[in-house]
């Protein structure tokens, strides 16, 4: 038997008894043991498979260039990221913006904002969109990561890299929303468009603050391992996902705003545990779309 028939004989025995992605571990495990990671492989891997828990936080943050693909050099760099993170939150500590009882995902942006050159004189300011998303994405993250000083990191890093990879991506993530679920469902396409609701569903939840907030943490980190690795994709596929799970119901609804606002409760009530087996569902879809 060759190599790769025992790799397939592997693969689908280990799924047959619920060790589903064994195979995917042991590949991710081989290129970190590389002194330098391979950026361009590991981007690979993230946008062809979910990354095991384990080693989550650490790929993100050398994806989101947090930490340098030297691995010999992490300790040292974490250091000064550490350092960096104590010095900016004494300072807001110092001009009275914090204290211990400030909420931490308010403590981040203040923190953003000061190292970005944004932050208000006064605490009595109007929250802008962009402060908004920090905001969304940062309360998403918190659930994730146990660590102040990564989650902090990682949230600023993946904001950026959001804002820079993916800024003007929204009307291409809307016309291929529009394309595959034409292709999967042409009927609910035509509802959407007789009802005027095709231009007003709740985007801005799906392909700004990609899905943060809508999703529990154990599917929505697995929908940002393909962003963190550099493809929005994915998101255009749940959103299809979520149409075509909750079709009956859209089509039973007739007004654009009832419409969206029927989705817009239907993504904060999928990250309910009553819910949590829809949402399960709804990201493995994506993956096999992805692969066809």
């Amino acid at each position: 038997m060759s190599e790769e028939t025992q790799r397939n004989f592997r693969s689908v025995y280990y799924e047959k008894v619920g060790f589903r992605g064994v195979e995917e571990k042991k590949s991710l495990e081989i290129l970190l043991k590389d002194e330098r990671w391979d950026i361009e492989k590991l981007c690979t891997f993230c946008q062809r498979f979910p990354l095991p828990s384990m080693y989550r936080i650490l790929v993100w943050k050398v994806l989101l260039g947090i930490l340098p693909p030297h691995q010999e050099t992490h300790p040292v760099v974490m250091v000064y990221r550490r350092e960096q993170y104590k010095d900016v939150h004494h300072a807001l500590e110092v001009i009275r913006f914090v204290n211990d009882s400030s909420p931490k995902i308010d403590v981040f942006l203040y923190m953003y904002q000061l190292e970005t050159g944004k932050l208000s004189r006064s605490q009595m300011y109007t929250l802008q969109p962009q402060d908004e998303l920090f905001l969304t994405i940062a309360a998403a993250m918190e659930e994730m990561v146990d660590d102040d000083v990564d989650c902090y990191w990682l949230i600023k890093n993946f904001v950026h890299h959001l804002d820079t990879k993916f800024r003007d991506s929204q009307q291409q993530l809307q016309k291929g929303f529009e394309h595959y679920l034409n292709i999967e469902d042409s009927r609910l396409v035509t509802h959407l468009k007789a009802c005027s609701a095709l231009d007003k569903l709740p985007y801005h939840l799906w392909f700004r603050k990609c899905f943060a907030g809508c999703l529990p943490p154990s599917s929505l980190q697995r929908v940002w391992d393909k962003l963190v690795s550099g493809s929005c994709k994915i998101l255009v596929f749940v959103a299809v996902e979520i149409l075509l799970t909750f079709k009956m119901k859209v089509m039973a609804l007739n007004k654009a705003d009832t419409i969206n606002d029927f989705l817009e409760k239907v993504m904060f009530s999928i990250r309910t545990s009553l819910a949590v087996s829809e949402a399960r569902t709804i990201i493995t879809s994506p993956e096999e779309i992805q692969k066809t």
